[in-house]
């Protein structure tokens, strides 16, 4: 039997200790770990290999962290977690907006990061989160229509107007965790849990970023804000 092929790791950190000691611990997780210290190096690496995750610092040399999330997302949709120093609410949002899937403020534990990057691949690869609870969030058979957008849960697949939408794995399965309940106001801290995988309370922005750049892709009257308690499908 084949040996399982370890995940691949960018990660994209100018402080030369930290960049080190996150690789290692990483590594120490069955991780295999590839290395940038600026952001056009990453860029580099990035485009030369497959990666299926991306670690990126926000604040980079060359180019940043921020400018960096972009670039690779006009092209990939590979999880991004980013890194901030500060956790400065500009920082946050500016990483989210970009096409970030979530973020960790550094110094960072390592128990959590590596919480958040199998949060994430599990994401990517819809396959059961620790919870139990199944991989892409249960919807009934069939494609659904809802006005000029269709999801076929099982093949994983969105239209708009006849047109297949790229969507990133968190946009998809924040999409699919709407389908299954089309009309029905979703808070946003179920959000975290079902979507995000996340065990503890986790930072709403997250999910606000998340909903409007999936707004941006399947039209913005589609997931109605519901002020106080979270957001739906319309029907």
């Amino acid at each position: 039997m084949s040996e399982p092929v370890p995940v691949t790791i960018l990660l994209v950190e100018d402080d030369e200790v930290i960049r080190r000691s996150v690789a290692m611990a990483l590594e120490r997780y069955g991780y295999r770990v590839s290395v940038a210290g600026d952001g056009l190096t990453g860029l580099e690496l990035f485009r030369d290999g497959h990666h299926d995750l991306l670690l990126l610092d926000v604040m980079l040399p060359e180019l940043d962290g921020i400018g960096l999330c972009r670039r690779i997302r006009e092209s990939s949709t590979a999880p991004i977690l980013m890194m901030s120093a500060r956790g400065d609410a500009l920082d946050v949002v500016s990483g989210l907006e970009a096409g970030a899937d979530d973020y960790v403020v550094k110094p960072v534990d390592t128990a959590v990061l590596v919480a958040r990057i199998r949060s994430l691949l599990r994401r990517a690869a819809f396959v059961p989160p620790a919870t139990g609870r199944t991989g892409p969030p249960e919807a009934p058979a069939g494609r659904l229509v809802f006005g000029d957008l269709s999801i076929d849960p099982a093949a994983l697949e969105v239209r708009r107007g006849g047109e297949e939408i790229a969507l990133a794995p968190t946009e998809l399965r924040l999409l699919l965790e709407f389908s299954a309940h089309p009309g029905i106001v979703l808070d946003r801290q179920s959000l975290l849990r079902n979507v995000w995988d996340y065990g503890w309370d986790g930072d709403t922005r997250v999910v606000d970023l998340c909903v409007q750049r999936l707004r941006k892709k399947i039209g913005a009257d589609r997931i109605e804000t519901v002020r106080g308690f979270g957001y739906k499908l319309r029907r």
